[in-house]
């Protein structure tokens, strides 16, 4: 059982990192490429793309200590735009990350929901522990009391519940296909198949048919996410690119955020559901260094 949960998480990486790491010659590396006039966005793609988020750490403190400067802080000054932002979520470590959308999410005027939504429902318990301790020690707030602050009735219950770690942890092995799927099937879809044998309909379409806005929204990432993890994922970056203009901050996010996790899974689906690869759909939506940088960040395309 644990050889397996781990042969599939270790499948569902795109980004592995670089096996033989040092971090002086990549720190070099990004420093020449932004010295001077012009910056080669390809040297930088090639560094930050290919390593995993714990060498990208390394690789910040070995530029410090070689060029006594900050290399998020650097990379902001030399860059912008979309790559910019794709190329400083990279630097974050993985929780803070996280921390940093849904304070970005609550600032300002009206409150964006849909990020708060995606992010609590399709985390495990564990992962909104450590979100959580991010949250309060970067911005010095308790991040359910500034969710409560920004949302009501409903929506706000069923936000804290979540961010309790109330549902159950979702698996996202979860396939009859798998022999394994006794042991990883999440409680929840006992109740909802349930639900559905007495209602006679889905839980899905009670959902629809008696809330409506963020509540609705809420409650159905709750029962996609328990259902397939994977499916909920290449829904919201289909979701990302199928409009006239690209949710950018929703392509970056889902891909930064699973590329250590379980991306080579959500690209297998996505090809499922949607008949394309997510990378032929990055190539239609996106271009110049954003794109080659998403693209190197993806990984080669699943088998046909």
């Amino acid at each position: 059982m644990a050889w397996w949960k781990a042969w599939m998480e270790q499948e569902g990486v795109t980004v592995k990192g670089s096996p033989h790491f040092n971090p002086d010659p990549d720190a070099e590396i990004l420093y020449k490429a932004m010295k001077g006039i012009g910056t080669n966005e390809q040297a930088i793609i090639d560094v930050l793309t290919k390593r995993s988020n714990a060498q990208r750490q390394q690789i910040s403190k070995s530029f410090k200590a070689q060029f006594g400067k900050d290399l998020t802080e650097t990379l902001k000054s030399e860059l912008s735009g979309k790559f910019e932002r794709l190329i400083v979520a990279l630097m974050y470590p993985p929780y803070r990350y996280e921390a940093k959308e849904l304070h970005d999410a609550m600032q300002g005027l009206g409150t964006k929901e849909g990020v708060i939504i995606e992010i609590l429902a399709s985390r495990t318990k564990h992962q909104l522990q450590e979100i959580m301790k991010a949250y309060e020690e970067d911005y010095g707030s308790s991040l359910e009391e500034d969710i409560q602050g920004d949302t009501s009735g409903y929506l706000e219950r069923i936000l804290v519940c979540l961010l309790q770690g109330s549902r159950d942890d979702v698996s996202g092995f979860v396939d009859p296909g798998l022999a394994l799927q006794d042991a990883q099937v999440s409680p929840l879809s006992i109740v909802f198949e349930e639900y559905e044998k007495i209602a006679n309909k889905s839980i899905e379409d009670s959902i629809k048919s008696e809330t409506h806005g963020s509540l609705e929204e809420a409650m159905l990432t709750v029962v996609k996410c328990t259902r397939n993890l994977h499916s909920y994922f290449a829904e919201r970056l289909h979701y990302a690119m199928k409009g006239a203009g690209t949710l950018d901050g929703t392509l970056i996010r889902n891909i930064v955020s699973r590329s250590e996790i379980d991306l080579n899974l959500i690209k297998s689906q996505f090809k499922k559901m949607y008949g394309k690869t997510l990378s032929s759909m990055i190539m239609d939506d996106t271009s110049g260094d954003y794109k080659n940088a998403l693209l190197s960040l993806v990984g080669s395309d699943p088998d046909p």
